[in-house]
């Protein structure tokens, strides 16, 4: 299961963590687990290329684990980008978040949290 924790304060973003792989296919196969690493890939690119903000990441592809944590006040660019990636997150866990596979119990997939610091 993947699960991306996303840390905020006051409408602010201060990062997130992304852990584990999905599970929904097989490797290489996986849809979840590629739609998320696109989203997730491309939001770290575009903030930095695009609103050139400053940023510690972190990452372990091995583990399938991100670290994202802005050590100071974003800026509007950042925002919109960060609001952008979760309104992704939050229609894949809508879709793929929960799901009867197999005819077996329901299996989490993904599972997106949002924390306030």
């Amino acid at each position: 299961m993947t699960t991306i924790v996303i840390f905020k304060s006051n409408d602010s973003y201060k990062g997130f963590t992304c852990m584990g792989h999905t599970g929904f296919g097989i490797s290489g196969k996986d849809i979840v687990c590629a739609s998320i690493s696109i989203l997730v890939i491309n939001t770290l690119n575009a903030i930095e290329q695009l609103a050139n903000e400053y940023m510690v990441v972190d990452s372990d592809e091995k583990s399938g684990s991100i670290e994202c944590h802005f050590p100071e006040e974003i800026n509007e660019k950042t925002k919109l980008l960060m609001d952008s990636m979760l309104m992704g997150l939050k229609e894949i866990e809508k879709k793929y978040g929960k799901q009867n596979r197999f005819f077996l119990k329901k299996k989490t997939f993904f599972e997106l949290i949002i924390k306030e610091v």
